[in-house]
């Protein structure tokens, strides 16, 4: 089955052509970066209005790079939440067209469920249970799947997102944007150990996390260093600031694992691009005996390939999604009702 998928849930428009659930053939990408970065930040007005003129385009060129049309497209995947919702609008709106114009199923995905189906793209079908940090700009969670397909959430932030939290830190440093990649070129030249920055929700049960009392520390400690004329090394801020992060989610992660006796571990989302959290959770997970699914860089971030690997799943179990779906910003993570057909 040829699944057509669509992601216009933030900043990103994209598209992709995902045969039987794990062969991509396209997957196309129109970043939004510079339209935002003027703004350090993701404008909700400006990303919807980017996906307007971007995402013709997009499909065009991912059924060209595809070798494919759309009489060849057997089903339709699309991010219908949590997300922007007027960018997941756009999507929802276009995938609606081309679901009824050929006559084709259309099925809904959950931004999250997407992120976490993107690993059996490089490492086939999914054998669940799997415990999945998913972790982004606007998300940060740790969830399970289950042997039956069904997500439980296990923990959450109960503040601030970990690409939010990179993004703020990168722009009182006076780094480019998008923040996250900057704080870990510049962490790499840094001390880990320079700052002993908090851990919060560490020491605590339960696996959620909290992130705006780091920044808080972080920035504090600038503006002291500033105020008594100290020299400030940049790097060493990046690398003590990622460290605190990266830390709390690697052994949040391992322990939710064990807690729940799962063999399996997965770290996706755009922040798991990131250099330091993939070295320390795959150190982790060997001295745990947990086997680490770690998909590629560009399969981390927003990207039209990981719903269409959701959305063959569901397709191929028999579900379908109505046409009148709606686009839900806040959407919770659903259940898939199987994991394979």
């Amino acid at each position: 089955m040829l699944v057509l998928g669509i992601e216009t849930s933030c900043d990103e428009t994209a598209a992709a052509l995902v045969e039987d659930g794990v062969r991509v053939r396209a997957n196309v990408v129109g970043t939004q970066v510079e339209h935002h970065r003027p703004y350090g930040g993701v404008v909700p007005e400006i990303a919807a209005r980017a996906h307007l003129e971007l995402l013709l385009p997009v499909l065009d060129r991912t059924l060209v790079e595809g070798g494919a049309t759309y009489a060849d497209v057997e089903g339709v995947a699309v991010t219908v939440g949590p997300g922007l919702v007027g960018a997941l609008l756009v999507g929802v709106a276009a995938a609606k067209s081309l679901a009824l114009a050929r006559g084709v199923p259309l099925i809904g995905v959950n931004h999250l469920e997407g992120h976490v189906y993107a690993v059996q793209l490089e490492y086939g079908i999914l054998e669940p249970p799997i415990v999945a940090l998913v972790v982004s700009g606007g998300h940060t969670s740790l969830v399970l799947l289950d042997e039956e397909g069904t997500f439980t959430t296990l923990g959450a932030t109960v503040d601030d997102a970990a690409g939010e939290a990179f993004d703020k830190i990168a722009r009182f440093l006076g780094l480019d944007y998008p923040g996250g990649p900057e704080i870990d070129r510049m962490a790499r030249d840094g001390d880990p150990a320079a700052i002993a920055f908090p851990r919060a929700l560490l020491g605590q049960e339960g696996y959620d996390f909290s992130l705006s009392g780091l920044k808080t520390a972080v920035v504090r400690e600038l503006r002291r260093r500033q105020s008594a004329g100290e020299e400030i090394s940049v790097p060493d801020v990046a690398a003590s600031f990622q460290e605190a992060i990266v830390d709390v989610q690697v052994r949040k992660t391992v322990a939710a694992a064990r807690d729940h006796d799962v063999e399996q571990v997965t770290i996706v989302g755009g922040v798991a691009a990131n250099s330091r959290l993939r070295a320390r959770m795959s150190e982790a997970c060997g001295q745990a005996g947990l086997r680490l699914l770690t998909p590629s860089p560009a399969l981390c971030t927003d990207n039209g390939a990981m719903i269409a690997a959701a959305g063959w799943n569901r397709l191929a179990a028999g579900e379908r999604s109505a046409l009148d779906i709606g686009a839900d910003p806040n959407l919770a993570l659903a259940a898939p009702s199987a994991v394979r057909p």
